[in-house]
C-alpha cells in the first residue's frame, strides 16, 4: 500500500450561492440540487478510495433518520453496535433491521438483485420494475441529468409509499436507487432520508418533487463535505502506517480505509496486539474510538 502522504485538499469547493442560498421556487429546487449533485458526482469520481467508507457513514445517517421516523430512540451509535456486536443467532430488533437493510443496499454494486437482497421483505416484481424504469431505453450514465433523475426518484418514493405506506425505509432505498441509477453511478448513496421530513413523505406529485429536490441539495452538500474530510483522515491514515510495527498492520490499516467502524477483534492481530494497534492509531491521530466506552470499542477514521 503506497501511502498518501503527498495529499494536498484539492476537494471540489461549492460556490457560496450553491451552499447558502434556499430554494423557494420549483425552478430554484431544480437548479441548486443540480448544481450540489454535480460536485457530489465530481467527489465520488476522485476520490473512489475512500467511497466505502463514505456510503457506509451515509446509510448509518440514513437509518437513524428512518429509525425517527419510526418514534423509536436508538441513535447511530446504537445502530453501530448492533452491526458490530451482533452475534450469529441473535436478533437485530427492527431498528437493526432497518440499519441492516442500509448496509446491504451500499455493500454492494447497484442491481436489481442487490435490491431485492437488500429489501428481502419488499415484493421482488415491484423493485424489478421500479429499477428498471429509472431510466427508461436509457443506458446508466446520467443522459436524463440530474433534475430529471429526482424528479423521477420522487415518483419512485412516492409510488412506493402509496403501496406500503409504513415502509418508509425500503422506500427511500429505492428513490436513491433511482437516482443513482439515473446519474450512472456505481453504487446507492443514500441521499434523501438526511435532507427529508416525516411529514414530507405524505406529499404526492409536484409537492413531493420539489422537496426531494431541497433534500438531495442539503444532503448532497453534506456528501461532497464527508468526502473531502474522509480523504484528509485516510491520508493522515496512510501516512502514519509505515510507523506500525506490527507484521499484519499493513492489512488492518487496509481495513480501516474501507470500513466505517473496525472492532480489534476483527483486525488480523492476536487480542491483546490488536488493542495495541488501535490504541497507536490513536495517539498518531489516524483514528477514532467511536464508543467512549472501557470495553466493546470500536475505531474508525
Amino acid at each position: 500500500m503506497k501511502p498518501e502522504s503527498t495529499y494536498q485538499d484539492k476537494s471540489p469547493h461549492l460556490p457560496p450561492w450553491a451552499v447558502s442560498k434556499k430554494a423557494e421556487t420549483p425552478e430554484d429546487a431544480a437548479f441548486l440540487s443540480g448544481a450540489a449533485l454535480s460536485h457530489l458526482h465530481v467527489s465520488l469520481a476522485r476520490d473512489a478510495h475512500v467511497g466505502n467508507v463514505l456510503t457506509q457513514r451515509l446509510a448509518l445517517s440514513a437509518a437513524e433518520a428512518c429509525v425517527t421516523f419510526s418514534g423509536r430512540p436508538e441513535r447511530a451509535n446504537d445502530l453501530r453496535d448492533t452491526f458490530h456486536l451482533l452475534r450469529a443467532g441473535d436478533l437485530p430488533g427492527p431498528a437493526g433491521e432497518t440499519y441492516l437493510c442500509w448496509r446491504r443496499a451500499v455493500q454492494r454494486p447497484l442491481s436489481i438483485k442487490a435490491l431485492k437482497q437488500a429489501l428481502p421483505h419488499v415484493d421482488a416484481e415491484l423493485i424489478e420494475r421500479l429499477f428498471v424504469s429509472s431510466c427508461p431505453n436509457t443506458p446508466a450514465g446520467g443522459i436524463n441529468g440530474p433534475g430529471l433523475a429526482v424528479a423521477h426518484a420522487s415518483h419512485v418514493l412516492g409510488s412506493v409509499l402509496d403501496q406500503k405506506p409504513r415502509a418508509e425505509s425500503a422506500a427511500l432505498i429505492l428513490a436513491d436507487a433511482a437516482l443513482a441509477h439515473a446519474l450512472g453511478w456505481g453504487h446507492l448513496v443514500p441521499l434523501f432520508a438526511m435532507g427529508i421530513k416525516r411529514q414530507d413523505l405524505r406529499q404526492r406529485g409536484d409537492a413531493l418533487r420539489f422537496l426531494c429536490h431541497r433534500a438531495a441539495h442539503a444532503a448532497a452538500i453534506d456528501a461532497v463535505r464527508l468526502s473531502a474530510e474522509l480523504v484528509r483522515k485516510v491520508a493522515r491514515l496512510d501516512a502514519v502506517a509505515p510507523k506500525l510495527r506490527a507484521k499484519t498492520a499493513a492489512q488492518a490499516v487496509e481495513m480501516f480505509r474501507t470500513r466505517d467502524a473496525v472492532s480489534p477483534s476483527a483486525l488480523p492481530l492476536p487480542d491483546r496486539s490488536a488493542r495495541r494497534l488501535c490504541d497507536r492509531l490513536v495517539d498518531l491521530g489516524a483514528v477514532r474510538e467511536l464508543t467512549g466506552r472501557d470495553t466493546f470499542r470500536l475505531y474508525g477514521v
